[in-house]
């Protein structure tokens, strides 16, 4: 009689456990196709899009300064002054004479043709005004190289002289920087050479603003390839609109190319087995372990290259329970990237 129930009890018990196998319970992934690219990291050091050293082109002294240190200037303001009395007077010397030369050119060249004087005195007036035009010009550019002035638009460093200071050709007077775009430059493996072009999109962090990303693009590729590194320098433009990048800056750099469309499913979803990887496709009511090849992985996600089509439904939660042709009740179906728990609280 008790052999008879324990042969009852492992009956009833293999029952239940291949009624309870034909009803898993899964969470499911249709598969899409989204938009895909590769990644190339590296390191690079930022450059600021203009940075020249401001010195002067004369000996003199220096008698008036227009910036301060960090001050931001426009093209063509005129940053310091240097002595200029004599050049100043003989720039009004020669206005002058300027002006006499021209009155007397005026005066006689309409003359010859009432035969009153030659062409020749005419043509001596000319010489002269010239002449005197020209002695003009080069006592206004003598005055000019008096003047410091900014070539572009941007910050001041610090400065480096004061009122009084005399200085010669080569000293120098401050830096001046612009830092409206950022110019970043770094190194890729030579085995990516095909895939640069510029246009290529780029984006940037450092650890001086951590919760932000500057995006940008590739705009140049280096001329030839470090024999000893076998990698390339490239450069990439960043626009610096909140000014917040600083030459020297040390960036870790993510450079996108490869874009295509592919076949796309969670990590969670992929069973690897030796070389090989499955998923289980829900098929009707039935799970079916199906091969499949991958390409790029990604955080959270893989690319599917062979075995699966746009629509096809797996399971990413739950095949730990499955065996070929498990018959499955599907409970939910995620959303790339969605959180379990968010998706069955929802």
């Amino acid at each position: 009689m008790n052999l008879n129930r324990l042969f009852l009890s492992l009956f009833t018990s293999c029952f239940l456990a291949s009624n309870l196998l034909a009803q898993v319970n899964v969470i499911a992934y249709k598969v899409n196709e989204e938009s895909l690219n590769d990644q190339i990291e590296s390191l690079g050091t930022l450059r600021a899009n203009e940075v020249v050293d401001l010195t002067a082109s004369v000996t003199d002294t220096i008698t008036k300064i227009h910036f301060n240190d960090g001050q931001r200037v426009n093209k063509g303001d005129v940053l310091a002054e240097m002595t200029d009395s004599e050049e100043g007077a003989l720039v009004k010397e020669n206005t002058a004479r300027v002006e006499e030369a021209k009155r007397q050119y005026d005066r006689v060249k309409n003359l010859p043709d009432q035969g009153a004087i030659s062409e020749s005195l005419v043509d001596q007036r000319r010489r002269e005004y010239e002449a005197a035009k020209a002695q003009l010009e080069a006592m206004i550019s003598r005055l000019h190289d008096r003047l410091i002035v900014a070539p572009f638009s941007g910050v001041m460093g610090l400065r480096q002289i004061s009122v009084g200071a005399l200085v010669t050709p080569g000293d120098k007077i401050g830096v001046l920087v612009d830092d409206s775009t950022m110019k970043l430059d770094f190194s890729v493996p030579e085995v990516y050479l095909g895939a640069l072009k510029p246009g290529l999109p780029i984006v940037g962090t450092t650890p001086a603003f951590p919760d932000q990303k500057f995006e940008g693009e590739l705009v140049a590729v280096d001329a030839q390839i470090d024999p000893r590194t076998r990698s390339i320098i490239v450069r990439a433009i960043l626009p610096n609109d909140k000014l917040l990048l600083k030459p020297g800056l040390l960036m870790k750099v993510k450079l996108g190319f490869n874009f295509r469309k592919s076949l796309i499913v969670p990590e969670e979803a992929l069973l690897p087995a030796a070389s090989d990887n499955y998923v289980y496709k829900i098929s009707g009511e039935n799970a079916l372990k199906t091969k499949v090849e991958i390409g790029t992985r990604q955080p959270g996600k893989v690319e599917i290259l062979k075995g699966l089509s746009v629509g096809d439904l797996i399971v990413t939660h739950g095949h730990l329970a499955l065996d070929q042709d498990t018959k499955v009740t599907v409970k939910k179906v995620l959303e790339l990237g969605q959180d379990l728990s968010e998706a069955l609280a929802g």
